[in-house]
């Protein structure tokens, strides 16, 4: 065998898949410490605290008045309109200049050194984690589409599954670790003798650190699959980004069940998001207004469970999709999914609804890792080779692009009934949407119209 030969990379590697699926495990930090249970109410609080100044009792963000409570889902929003803006140009640029991995670690790194910043956010200062968090989504958005972009290099189509949902399950994991370690800091931080602020900016600035560290785990281990592109002369990667984007909107016409299953995807993945958005929200409210009024420690516990539980929840999945097949495997768990929002809506109104909600939580964790990683996975089997950063971008885009829609359906119709459980009822539209138009995908006509397709050389 020849020196190249042995440096060739290959599929299956498990030194390779473990190091890819740490960065599930570096970057769920993000998602939990981050996103789900501290940054919100700290910058709510000290939003709160520079409106007390104000007669109109708003925030001053570079002059434009918002309210303290509405200023993170603000930067959540502006993020995420950024991710929509910026993914799919970034895919293809890397895909063109066939540097993935060199842009993967670029934002990886970015987004984690901007999440470590955070500690610099105290009350003088409360706009800066604002501006912070929005740029540190936006990269970690954009690790993520180059991160997933990999499933198909380090797998074979037969084991894609398996991967993807070991990834997830990494992720959860890893994201759980860190959560519990800075609830345990956080509730131990007086006896400590650390301010509650500084113990919360320390739990910021972990999950960067966290995120940074174990991604060179990531680094060491995954391969470059395609020597570097060089540029042609006179032009700019924006440029050459711009024309490979038109290229594959004009391509993706040849893959009708690609774009078929992306529809479905769009609709039945808004629904999980959404649930696993709202779903403290619901279990906080008052019974006056449909909720379960649940104490912020039962909710903190039933959080941690679920990553625990999700952690095993993602690894069956890879094992059922195996044995039934990826695409009823999906639908297996969408109708999980709708069971779990009817129980939502009719079902936890009695003293025993503190442990109904927890029965709840784990069937949620079940479903949840189970159901996004072998949606990923099945995507891999679809898309072109070559151009997986891409799709991957468009992928990622439906994942956030959507991911308004059922907020916004649940916040009408709570609105509407002046209750949360037909809110949180309306959105089984989402799930049984994704129940019929998943059946129509035909997965070997779309697999083998990728393999079947010539692109044109660019």
């Amino acid at each position: 065998m020849t020196a190249a030969a042995k440096d060739q990379p290959v599929v299956n590697d498990k030194r390779e898949i473990f190091g890819w699926a740490m960065y599930d495990w570096a970057n769920s930090a993000f998602s939990t410490t981050i996103g789900t249970v501290f940054l919100g109410p700290y910058l709510a609080s000290l939003a709160a605290g520079a409106a007390a100044a104000n007669a109109d009792g708003m925030a001053r963000f570079f002059g434009i008045p918002v309210a303290p409570d509405s200023f993170f889902p603000y930067a959540v929003s502006f993020s995420v309109l950024l991710q929509v803006l910026f993914l799919p140009i970034l895919g293809a640029i890397a895909d063109y200049s066939h540097r993935r991995k060199q842009m993967m670690q670029l934002f990886a790194i970015a987004g984690a050194v901007l999440t470590i910043a955070l500690f610099f956010v105290t009350a003088p200062l409360w706009w800066l984690g604002g501006v912070l968090f929005i740029l540190a989504n936006l990269c970690f958005g954009a690790a993520i589409v180059f991160y997933n972009a990999y499933l198909p290099d380090i797998a074979s189509e037969d084991q894609r599954d398996r991967v993807s949902s070991y990834g997830w399950a990494m992720g959860y994991l890893g994201g759980g670790l860190l959560l519990l370690l800075n609830l345990i800091f956080y509730q131990t931080h007086e006896k400590l003798g650390v301010p509650t602020g500084l113990a919360i900016r320390i739990n910021l600035a972990s999950a960067g650190l966290w995120w940074l560290g174990f991604s060179f785990i990531t680094w060491a281990r995954l391969r470059t699959r395609r020597a570097s592109r060089q540029l042609p002369e006179k032009t700019s990667y924006l440029k050459v980004g711009f024309k490979q984007l038109g290229h594959t909107l004009k391509e993706i016409k040849n893959f009708p069940e690609t774009l078929k299953y992306l529809l479905a995807y769009f609709l039945y993945n808004d629904g999980i998001q959404t649930v696993i958005a709202v779903s403290a929200t619901f279990a906080a409210a008052p019974l006056v207004r449909g909720g379960l009024e649940l104490d912020q420690g039962t909710l903190t516990m039933v959080i941690l469970m679920i990553q625990f539980v999700a952690f095993g929840g993602a690894l069956f999945w890879g094992k059922l999709a195996k044995w039934v097949g990826a695409k009823r495997s999906i639908i297996i768990s969408l109708v999980i999914w709708s069971g779990v929002v009817i129980y939502a809506f009719g079902g936890m109104k009695g003293d025993t609804r503190v442990l109904e909600f927890w029965i709840l939580g784990a069937f949620i964790a079940l479903v949840m890792g189970g159901s996004q990683a072998i949606s990923r996975s099945l995507f891999a089997q679809m898309i072109p080779k070559g151009q997986e950063a891409e799709y991957y971008s468009f992928y990622e885009v439906s994942e956030r692009g959507t991911s308004w829609i059922g907020p916004f359906l649940f916040g009408v119709m709570n609105q509407a009934f002046g209750s949360l459980r037909p809110a949180i009822l309306s959105l089984i539209f989402f799930f049984v949407v994704g129940l019929i138009l998943l059946p129509f995908v035909n997965v070997d006509k779309a697999i083998a119209d990728v393999k079947a397709y010539q692109p044109e050389q660019s």
